[in-house]
């Protein structure tokens, strides 16, 4: 399974998973039509799944189009969104699977940003390979989402479960928010050498207009400031030693950043 990040909008990426042998395609939260069209014609690929992870137009916009393109295609999405994804037909829940070609990806329910978010983990195929989690807006590289639905005590357990997952599996989020997710880490999180070095490896990245997607779990675990609500650093600057207050009062300071 060939992953293919696409741009999309201001910041957003769209994921196309690519199955050669069967010469089919899938799509993770297609923001917009167009670039997914584009890239299946030079394929040459049918799609044939929409994987979303949760309702916000900036994830689902291309979905009508692409139906129409593709009538066949399947439309994956949570339960609790269900009526609020375009063309939806699964309504997926913890510890449901989806298959694409080959591969089987498990489905984590990630509450939080949205009442009703999931993500899609692929385990590795292979003895060598890494596992692929699409988080959408639950869990970015080096910050995390808002939470418009849902609650912090909602969002820690969400975070811990994708935390648990190994620490050799890619993170591919939604959006290049990485540079500015990492400034406001370093506030809360200062003497953390893992998160220093970094930084100066995203600015540099970022100055050449480089992807900083995907991550990989192990680094966010080491720097990412919504994963690590135990740790001594983050509870002093939240000035809390309970975690999901720590976890709150650093998404507060993130909010107003």
């Amino acid at each position: 399974m060939r992953i293919i990040r696409l741009e999309a909008l201001s910041d957003n990426y769209i994921f196309l998973l690519h199955d050669s042998k069967h010469n089919i395609a899938a799509v993770v939260d297609p923001a917009e039509a167009e670039p997914v069209l584009k890239k299946l014609a030079e394929l040459k690929a049918e799609l044939v799944a929409i994987f979303n992870t949760h309702h916000h137009n900036d994830h689902v916009g291309g979905n009508k189009e692409l139906i129409q393109h593709f009538p066949k295609v399947i439309v994956y999405g949570g339960a609790e969104d269900r009526g609020r994804i375009p063309g939806q037909q699964v309504f997926l829940q913890q510890g449901d699977r989806v298959e694409f070609g080959d591969r089987a990806g498990d489905v984590i329910f990630v509450p939080g940003h949205t009442r009703a978010h999931i993500a899609y983990y692929f385990p590795p195929a292979t003895f060598g390979e890494l596992g692929e989690l699409f988080c959408g807006d639950t869990l970015f590289a080096g910050g995390c989402g808002r939470l418009f639905e849902g609650t912090p005590t909602q969002m820690v357990s969400s975070l811990n479960k994708l935390r648990s997952l190994p620490d050799d599996t890619h993170v591919w989020c939604a959006h290049e928010y990485t540079l500015k997710n990492l400034q406001f880490a370093l506030t809360v999180d200062s003497e953390n050498t893992d998160l220093q070095k970094r930084f100066d490896e995203v600015k540099v990245y970022r100055s050449r207009g480089e992807a900083t997607v995907p991550s990989l779990l192990g680094i966010e675990k080491r720097t990412n400031p919504f994963l690590r609500w135990e740790q001594p650093s983050l509870q002093s600057s939240a000035k809390s030693s309970e975690p999901v207050q720590t976890f709150a009062r650093i998404r507060g300071m993130k909010d107003k950043f």
